[in-house]
């Protein structure tokens, strides 16, 4: 209950400890007769406050194949509706990958997370419904019916992809795999995939001599699942 409630509503303006005590737990003795009552906001619901104002990443679903034609369509909402101070930054998470076709290595670009855009903004009523209402986009990835931001990690560990001076073989198995090697001396020969080393883009593979498995390091691009 608050304190104008048990004054029967008349607005308060001056100090009386019997009812600070009783109202708020104890006396301000800070204050002195006549002058007027100053509310504290909660450490709490200041830090939270603090936090709705700050921009943060949010993982934005959308048709897969469409992610760049989103990323399009958003920033020139963004622009058309003047929401450049609410929406920072809109990016498609790619990088270089290395893959074999026809023999030949050559390097492409992929998409980490087909069907997924990223946006950094302060998320409110205004900058959800801008990017809400974008063109392909199906919906915010979050807890229920509330976008859940990534936590700092999480996009320091998408932007080191992203900006990595190598590129990475794509990862197509996992421990266990049955699998053939199509490449080096081993072509022909079948194993199983004991571990995988995705930083390295190679994998240590079980194969069979005279009944007897023996582990070998390839590289993933000479490995197929089978």
């Amino acid at each position: 209950m608050r304190t104008d409630d048990l004054l029967d509503h008349e607005p308060r303006t001056t100090y009386d400890p019997v009812l600070d005590e009783a109202v708020l737990g104890v006396a301000d003795e800070t204050r002195r007769p006549g002058e007027p009552i100053e509310e504290d906001v909660p450490a709490e619901e200041s830090s939270a406050e603090a936090e709705a104002d700050k921009p943060q990443w949010y993982v934005v679903h959308c048709y897969s194949g469409y992610e760049n034609k989103v990323k399009k369509n958003l920033e020139h909402r963004i622009e058309s509706m003047g929401m450049t101070n609410r929406i920072y930054e809109v990016i498609v998470p790619t990088e270089e990958q290395i893959e074999l076709r026809d023999g030949q290595r050559r390097v492409v670009e992929r998409r980490i997370y087909p069907g997924y855009v990223l946006v950094q903004m302060i998320l409110d009523e205004e900058s959800w419904y801008v990017v809400r209402n974008t063109p392909g986009v199906t919906g915010f990835v979050g807890i229920g019916n509330k976008p859940t931001p990534l936590r700092q990690d999480e996009v320091d560990r998408i932007m080191r992809r992203m900006e990595a001076e190598e590129p990475v073989a794509e990862v197509k198995v996992k421990a266990g795999d049955k699998v053939r090697i199509i490449e080096g001396s081993f072509t022909d020969f079948h194993g199983t995939v004991d571990e995988v080393y995705a930083d390295k883009g190679k994998a240590r593979v079980l194969v069979s001599f005279f009944n007897r498995e023996t582990p070998i390091e390839v590289d993933l691009l000479q490995i197929e699942k089978l």
